[in-house]
């Protein structure tokens, strides 16, 4: 006669105060995120914040260039959405994708100095926007205990 399956563990519900907090940060990441996108979306800039964010992590690497999979890994993107992405950026003629040279089945994203520009550009709206509606929003305090709050979140998902 096989074993019988172990039960489920019992669900831990929210109590009322930590269901209260996940709502509130619920609302202000998406509240934050739709905020920094409109601004960049209704400027003359023609980005999109996800787009931004790609250009803004292509202008960091080496040489302004990541390979693919590394990149949709930073972005916490899907590997086609990263795919769509670059397909726009590269209409643009913002981004270039590249072979590898040390891998023949890697891909390399590589931004152009018009994608460049097009971030200098841009990166003062985005920058404005983060530091008003987020970082002068809260005390220091506040700042570093979402920078612990955020970094321990971070390493615990990935």
């Amino acid at each position: 006669m096989p074993a019988a399956e172990p039960a489920p563990p019992a669900t831990r519900w929210l109590d009322a105060d930590e269901q209260r907090v996940w709502r509130l940060y619920l609302e202000a990441t998406q509240l934050l995120v739709r905020r920094l996108g409109s601004e960049l979306d209704e400027s003359e800039h023609d980005l999109s914040m996800a787009e931004y964010e790609l250009l803004v992590r292509l202008s960091e690497a080496p040489d302004w260039s990541l390979r693919m999979s590394d990149l949709a890994d930073d972005l916490v993107h899907s590997r086609s959405r990263l795919t769509h992405a670059i397909s726009r950026l590269e209409q643009r003629a913002l981004v270039q994708r590249r072979s590898c040279p040390e891998d023949r089945r890697g891909v390399l994203a590589v931004m152009t100095r018009a994608g460049f520009d097009a971030l200098a550009a841009a990166a003062p709206l985005h920058v404005t926007g983060v530091r008003e509606h987020l970082f002068d929003q809260l005390s220091a305090e506040d700042v570093a205990a979402l920078g612990r709050i955020c970094g321990h979140l971070a390493e615990h998902l990935r």
